[in-house]
């Protein structure tokens, strides 16, 4: 039997049933990803040594392998970032929500290619290897979750984990025909989780059904006393959010999200979308989030001054490489030298002048300040409605090397993700068509803070009368 095809839910209900077939998932899964992995590159490790997986038969997730991306910390297991300063690095303790997984009977299966410290868009600045897309393989597959969202695309993960600081979930969930969530800020523990953004940043699922997210949801979540970010908030059981009902949700088109730079085919896909929901019930209002044009800037302000600050601990003393020199200051320079890529550089000097003396208030302070206006913006527009329905990314999966020299192009692939992290609210892209020349579209559904619930009602309730997240990509 093809197990590696199957969803969370019926791979953990047949575990449960019959605890031997947890080592059957395991081989069927390994075997698909020896047959397509060297077409993808979507995974840095794969486990050879499985635990006994009747152990971990209890639990909503027995006997469930999932793979993780590799910025976060597992236990025993080389953790890089995919940065070549993080080499050898194993992690002597696992990150809360990987413990949270095991917990709940999960199996962890890989570690997950990924853009340098979550640098990019692309997955393209990974110093191991570029990850194709399954769909296209001459194309991106996002990024910078990409390796996560590739892998379960490609049927060589049932779900995966990524994070999130500016779309890094839901961008390559859109390019890779799968459901990527970006919880609330708060909502999963950053316990253990190498850091890019801290303000910003937030651990997900990359699942191939909302039903699976929200199994994933369920264990992920919750207040974790190691993380001072982590809010202590109660948690709803999100299955039972997925009604297939969503007569009267009161759904809301920003303006600025159907503005010049959307590609013709993505639009006709979301105004499709638009229609289903229409016809489910759902009550379609215009809003706007006037301050939208100023997301892409004011996150390349946050988020590199955070990203300096953060990366300023690997300096070749205390784990990962070292670059040996004749004195300490030339060791310093040598191995942050050799041991970044061109865009964790790019980043970290970005981010260290908006932070110097004189540049402070004229850039970081300011960026601070339209900040809120950002997310006063979704403040004001959720007064009116439920949830908001826009494009994931403006395009389909561009072509691998496309942007690679036009940096400022390649962040402009989250223009539409980018203001949920700034606002710290909960968003999911899921699949919501396909191009001309059969590339996914995802649909992005933004809701209040800690209202995940209404995000799954409404996505289940598309998912349930389309079919797009079942068309699978043709590796053979």
């Amino acid at each position: 039997m093809d197990y590696f095809k199957l969803t969370v839910r019926e791979i953990s209900e047949a575990v449960q049933k019959n605890p031997a077939e947890g080592s059957s998932v395991l081989k069927s899964l390994a075997s698909r990803a020896e047959a397509v992995d060297p077409k993808v590159k979507a995974y840095l490790k794969i486990q050879k040594d499985f635990p006994d997986s009747e152990k971990s038969a209890k639990g909503p997730l027995a006997g469930v392998p999932i793979s993780i991306k590799d910025n976060i910390c597992t236990q025993g297991w080389e953790t890089t970032c995919a940065s070549k300063i993080l080499a050898g690095f194993i992690p002597p303790y696992d990150a809360t929500v990987v413990r949270k997984l095991k917990e709940a009977g999960a199996v962890i299966f890989g570690k997950c290619n990924m853009d340098e410290f979550a640098f990019g868009s692309s997955t393209e600045s990974s110093a191991y290897q570029k990850t194709a897309n399954p769909y296209d393989l001459s194309r991106v597959p996002g990024g910078s979750s990409g390796g996560s969202a590739a892998a379960v695309a490609a049927d060589e993960a049932i779900c995966s984990l990524g994070s999130d600081t500016g779309g890094s979930i839901r961008q390559p969930a859109s390019f890779c025909n799968v459901v990527g969530l970006k919880p609330t800020y708060g909502r999963v523990s950053r316990y253990g989780l190498i850091a890019f953004g801290s303000s910003l940043d937030q651990i997900g699922p990359i699942t191939k059904t909302v039903e699976d997210a929200a199994i994933l949801l369920n264990v992920l979540a919750g207040h974790d006393p190691l993380d001072s970010t982590s809010a202590n908030v109660p948690v709803p059981d999100y299955t039972k959010s997925l009604t297939n009902n969503v007569k009267g949700l009161r759904i809301g088109l920003p303006k600025e999200y159907f503005a010049k730079g959307l590609s013709p085919e993505v639009e006709k896909a979301i105004r499709n979308a638009v229609k289903t929901y229409q016809d489910l019930g759902a009550t379609i209002h215009d809003v706007t989030l006037p301050h939208t044009p100023y997301a892409v800037a004011v996150y390349y302000v946050v988020a590199v001054a955070e990203a300096s600050s953060n990366l300023g601990r690997f300096d070749g003393v205390r784990y990962g490489a070292r670059v040996e020199q004749s004195n300490l200051l030339d060791m310093y320079l040598e191995t942050r030298n050799q041991g970044f890529g061109a865009e964790a550089k790019r980043r970290i000097l970005l981010g260290t002048f908006v932070l110097s003396a004189g540049y402070y208030e004229a850039y970081y302070l300011k960026g601070l300040k339209v900040r809120t206006l950002i997310k006063n913006d979704f403040e004001e527009a959720f007064k009116k409605v439920d949830v908001i329905l826009g494009p994931t990314a403006p395009e389909p999966a561009f072509k691998i090397g496309e942007k690679s020299s036009d940096p400022l192009s390649m962040y402009l692939s989250d223009i539409y993700t980018i203001p949920a992290n700034l606002a710290g609210v909960p968003a999911m892209s899921l699949p919501a068509g396909f191009s001309g020349n059969d590339l996914p579209i995802g649909m992005q559904l933004t809701a209040k803070p800690f209202d995940e619930e209404t995000i799954f009602r409404a996505a289940g309730a598309f998912q349930m009368v389309t079919d797009f997240h079942k068309r699978k990509p043709q590796l053979g």
